[in-house]
């Protein structure tokens, strides 16, 4: 079967989404250059997320690692070395280590503060003069998440705008590989400072906690890494597996996962909320009976969110997974050992085969709310429920302080230029409606 291009733009997903459907479960595709199987079908994909014959860890199951990734501009995808790549007990032991940033009790007494920062940024709009198109996306869908993960992570306020600048950078897949490895190289840069800066000043923050746990050795028990070659593999950091060496007293996480950990949260944290937020309310301005169901009460803001993750994933193709030994698919598809995976989630998420010949259809009311947005498995979201708290809190404050708010009569919704992050270049609105 000739393989699918896909398109780095984003500008032709629903035709991709059309064609991933027609050509089965698993069809070859071209990511930027490297051959990969795209899964779009939403059982299959759930099958693979969850099978230990899958791995994560391109340094030990891609063959093709060494030659591909100094030249690959998606490099950092597959060389960063957090639990993001990591498998098996690598994945469990750095997995550990973050999620208890994430739990519910700390959630949960974050929602005040979203409630505070969602409020504050509407208090700025509503401070813009009347009557003039305002970029939801630059003013809230962007604004909340890098607070959030500002207040998350105790980043200082000169970090934030840079840290947002270059997470913006590693979505863009039109960028050459020169451009994304000086974009990592300014990344890296950045986390160090925010690091010296922790361990000079710790405080109650996620980068405090992951630096005692660099620092102290908590957890060492948990690795099970060896060492590496040591050499630049194009990502913009320095080659090598970087894991923690338990045999050898090593502390739960080396310099290197420690950086890449923080890369991780600021990225994954970020990107993927502006882009629910962002879908989200285009959804509702462009859907105005939907919106209607919200505000009678038959619905509540959480299937607005669970139905926007799910008809636009926030990340419609997730790069990548890799075959750790032959695995035959429905249909008599053999992925072979090394053969990277690639998770669309874009397309898993309107297939008929779960959500009907209307997936491409915004309903509220939908009654299979089940979706893999988040992903599944042992990969699965850690940061979902704060994604979710943070686009419902954002939902129901905008749409209850500016209850006629509507698209600009001239508004043009262009995708974001990448595959990987699926979202609007502007989402210009009139906050009290068209006059």
């Amino acid at each position: 079967m000739e393989r699918l291009v896909l398109d780095p733009t984003g500008r032709n997903r629903d035709a991709e989404t059309a064609e991933l459907f027609e050509r089965g479960p698993a069809t070859p595709v071209d990511l930027l250059g490297v051959r990969a199987w795209a899964v779009a079908d939403p059982e299959l994909l759930e099958e693979l997320l969850k099978d230990p014959r899958v791995s994560k860890d391109g340094l030990q199951h891609w063959p093709d690692f060494a030659e591909v990734v100094p030249t690959w501009p998606l490099a950092i995808w597959v060389a960063a070395r957090n639990m993001f790549t990591a498998h098996g007990a690598e994945h469990r032991r750095l997995r550990r280590l973050v999620g208890t940033a994430f739990s519910v009790r700390r959630i949960n007494a974050m929602t005040e503060q979203v409630e505070q920062l969602t409020g504050t940024l509407l208090d700025d709009l509503a401070a813009m003069p009347p009557g003039t198109p305002v970029d939801l996306r630059e003013h809230l869908a962007y604004r909340l998440p890098i607070q959030v993960v500002a207040r998350l992570l105790g980043l200082p306020d000169s970090l934030t705008d840079s840290f947002r600048t270059t997470v913006d950078r590693v979505f863009d897949t039109t960028r050459t590989t020169d451009e994304a490895v000086a974009n990592m190289t300014t990344f890296y840069a950045m986390l160090d400072e925010l690091i010296a800066t922790k361990r000079r000043e710790p405080a109650d923050d996620m980068t405090s906690l992951l630096i005692a746990a660099r620092d102290t050795g908590d957890g060492e028990d948990a690795a099970d890494g060896s060492e590496g070659s040591e050499g630049s593999d194009g990502s913009g950091r320095s080659g090598g597996s970087g894991r923690a060496d338990a045999a050898t007293g090593a502390s739960a996480l080396t310099e290197e996962e420690l950086r890449d950990t923080l890369l991780l949260v600021v990225s994954a944290g970020y990107e993927t909320t502006v882009n629910l937020i962002d879908n989200a309310i285009a959804a509702l301005l462009t859907h105005p009976e939907q919106l209607a169901l919200v505000r009678s009460g038959k619905v509540g803001w959480g299937d607005v969110v669970e139905e926007a993750l799910r008809r636009d994933a926030p990340v419609p193709h997730l790069p990548l997974r890799f075959a750790v030994e032959d695995i035959e698919l429905p249909g008599g598809v053999v992925l072979r050992k090394g053969d990277p995976i690639l998770a669309s989630y874009a397309a898993a998420g309107r297939h008929p085969s779960r959500y009907g010949e209307d997936g491409a259809v915004f309903d509220v009311t939908r009654p299979v709310k089940e979706h893999l947005a988040f992903g599944h498995g042992p990969h699965f979201c850690l940061g979902a429920p704060l994604a979710r708290l943070e686009g419902a809190t954002a939902l129901r404050m905008l749409f209850e302080r500016f209850p006629d708010l509507a698209l600009a009569p001239d508004a043009d919704l262009r995708p974001v230029e990448s595959l990987i992050s699926n979202g609007h270049r502007e989402l210009p609105v009139l906050l009290h409606g068209v006059r």
